[in-house]
């Protein structure tokens, strides 16, 4: 089963109602008014190893729900208070049981950079993520050609957002530096079928220039796993599901920082 395929196909059909008459307006109107975007890569490149973005996920396509118990402003807030760099919010609606305007109702209590995680292929979802109080978006590169993610990147920027360019491959990684990316996401799991790779992040690493800001994702479960992977230059690290499935995500997200040292 082709995953990424039947989402893509989703949102290219729910997106639609983004381009109704008088939306980007309201985009607008809502952009002028929100508070200036926090930097999620100074998040990172400034707080101490490892520097986690711990994220709000709800369901997945191919386990099913599994984040549903919590309210997602309660989950961002736990996570602030034991601390993760930056939040994640992934908004995807039917197949991870996201909502955007979570980003909306979390953004007066959250003081850390809010990730928007979705699948965006077209200008209008980047003002739509600027319109909900999001500080940085996710662009994955197997989703876009190069001049479209140029494109789409400095739209981005122009809003005062930043992007975080999500790689699988060697041709990624190069296409996502050739865009001028400076924060990439490295994702261990194969979108098409969901398979995990799990040595990815350590033969991706290596071709990133110095100022690049290196996010590894998926599949990360255990302190063992993100040591292994600092040890390789990864600087910090994507964290959803191993949260959301815990007892007491506060008191995992303190045991993947180690009280901050590593």
């Amino acid at each position: 089963m082709d995953f990424l395929a039947k989402i893509v196909a989703r949102k290219l059909e729910e997106s639609l109602r983004l381009f109704e008459s008088g939306v980007v307006e309201e985009f607008k109107a809502a952009i002028a008014q929100r508070p200036a975007p926090l930097s999620l890569k100074a998040a990172l490149d400034d707080a101490p190893f490892p520097a986690i973005i711990a994220e709000v996920k709800r369901a997945s396509p191919s386990k099913g729900e599994f984040g549903l118990k919590w309210d997602p402003v309660e989950l961002a807030t736990i996570y602030q208070e034991n601390g993760a760099a930056a939040i994640s919010v992934l908004t995807e609606t039917v197949f991870f049981k996201g909502d955007p305007d979570s980003i909306r109702r979390m953004r007066p209590v959250i003081r850390l950079p809010i990730l928007r995680k979705d699948f965006i292929l077209e200008p209008i979802q980047v003002y739509e993520t600027a319109a909900l109080g999001a500080d940085a978006l996710l662009l994955i590169v197997s989703l876009l050609q190069l001049g479209k993610l140029k494109a789409l990147l400095l739209l981005t920027r122009s809003l005062g957002l930043e992007a975080l360019v999500e790689v699988h491959t060697k041709e990624e990684m190069e296409t996502a530096l050739a865009a001028g990316s400076r924060l990439i996401g490295i994702n261990s799991r194969d979108l098409h079928t969901f398979k995990m790779y799990p040595n990815r992040p350590l033969e991706l690493a290596p071709l990133a220039p110095v100022g690049v800001t290196l996010v590894a994702a998926s599949g990360l479960n255990t302190r063992a796993d993100l040591e292994r992977l600092v040890a390789a230059g990864v600087k910090a690290f994507l964290i959803g599901e191993t949260l959301v499935t815990a007892g007491d995500p506060g008191r995992k997200l303190r045991e993947l920082l180690g009280e901050g040292e590593m």
